[in-house]
């Protein structure tokens, strides 16, 4: 990319220098021209050299990576509260709990004893019951009447949450208020089947959704336009970040607004002019471009061989060597079969047959100052990505990777 945008920039020094300094053919054609007015060539090499300066710009500009603030940052006042409340599945084909789930026959019993129904709950079948805790968010801004998604998940034995209802169920919060209720059919993305012999399943068949299926009776108690202090907390823990958008919103705004408070927090100061209406400043203070920067960070995961390398990743000058041990160990017993009428026994001999091999490395000499580099020097070793693994975690020991490493 820098020798094409080298080769574009000398193109557009010689456009521009033979328009400064026109050849005596041009200088002939453009006095047949009006006075005043350029002559075509020269338009067509103005646009020549405006297209080389436009390519320049995207050029310099593709180099540059900036995030809204929004996506790399949240605003205080704006979250959601978790809601839970325990209820009854009703109508599952015979999917639902066993007999030995008591707090489902008691859920039962009590049910229809509050409806006015008086039950014997040695006789109650709850296989077509399944109990279950039901789950959602609600969003600081949300007002009675509106609706919300809930999460129903069975907290019994029962095999299949498909074709079931959910009966009304109070949504509590944790300060032990009831701010929504939840009834309806269930939306199961998954199904469970079988008989004595066999059985098939597909997704997961014990959790389902209703959409839209909690209403929200009670708001949370919070005016989001009298605060006058908004808190942004950053996404990334950086000292470097939390200062670009703090100068970012302070040239936005025309004045010291806002302030640093630690290393991921930033407290912006509402001016006068949005005191009781501050939604219109939070929507352009969302949309700020800003340059994040993080630690540099190498993160992997044994579990499947996943290695992921951050751009700021450096790597000092060591020589690294990396050999493989197989070790192959095969067993084939041979038996050993008397002759006919004799008094002798079978009997079965081990033999064991073992191979090692090792794969001789040679010391390789690697350094690294960007990531294109470092990827360079690691292909060459010629290693999987969980030798990658091993060889990182011994060169972070070594001091010579220059870089956080975290191991999921």
């Amino acid at each position: 990319m820098y020798g094409h945008s080298k080769k574009i920039l000398t193109q557009s020094k010689q456009v521009m220098t033979s328009m400064s300094t026109p050849s005596k053919t041009q200088s002939q054609a453009s006095s047949f021209s009006c006075s005043g007015l350029p002559s075509r060539s020269a338009l067509q090499m103005l646009g020549r050299a405006v297209g080389w300066s436009l390519v320049l710009v995207a050029l310099g500009a593709s180099m540059t990576w900036a995030a809204r603030l929004k996506d790399i940052a949240s605003f205080g006042g704006v979250r959601s509260n978790d809601l839970v409340g325990y209820g009854l599945v009703v109508g599952l084909p015979g999917t639902g709990d066993k007999g030995g789930s008591q707090f489902t026959i008691q859920s039962m019993a009590n049910m229809l004893e509050s409806m006015g129904v008086k039950v014997d709950r040695t006789a109650l079948k709850p296989k077509n019951v399944a109990a279950v805790m039901v789950t959602a968010k609600m969003p600081v801004s949300v007002q009675p009447g509106a609706r919300l998604d809930a999460t129903v998940s069975s907290v019994g034995d029962a095999a299949s949450l498909m074709g079931g209802v959910l009966l009304l169920t109070p949504l509590k919060g944790v300060d032990g208020n009831v701010y929504a209720l939840t009834q309806g059919p269930l939306a199961v993305g998954g199904f469970s089947a079988g008989g004595d012999a066999s059985s098939a399943s597909k997704n997961i068949a014990t959790v389902g959704r209703i959409p839209g299926g909690a209403v929200i009776e009670r708001s949370v108690p919070f005016a989001f336009n009298n605060q006058q202090e908004v808190t942004i907390n950053l996404s990334t823990m950086d000292f470097s970040t939390t200062k670009h958008v703090a100068d970012a919103i302070n040239r936005s705004m025309g004045g010291t607004f806002a302030q640093a408070q630690d290393i991921s927090t930033v407290t912006v100061t509402v001016p006068p002019q949005h005191q009781g209406n501050i939604v219109n400043l939070m929507a352009s203070l969302e949309n700020l471009e800003v340059s994040p920067d993080s630690r540099a960070k190498v993160v992997v995961d044994e579990k499947t061989g996943t290695l992921v390398l951050g751009s700021n990743v450096t790597l000092s000058k060591v020589a690294v060597s990396h050999g493989n041990l197989h070790i192959v160990v095969t067993e084939d017993p041979q038996v050993s079969q008397p002759n006919a009428f004799s008094q002798g026994q079978t009997v079965v001999t081990p033999q064991t047959q073992m191979s090692v091999k090792e794969e001789q490395q040679r010391l390789i000499l690697m350094e690294g100052a960007s990531i294109q580099e470092l990827i360079d020097g690691l292909n060459s070793i010629g290693a999987t990505p969980r030798d990658l693994i091993s060889i990182l975690r011994t060169m972070k020991s070594a001091g010579a990777l220059h870089a956080d490493l975290e191991i999921l």
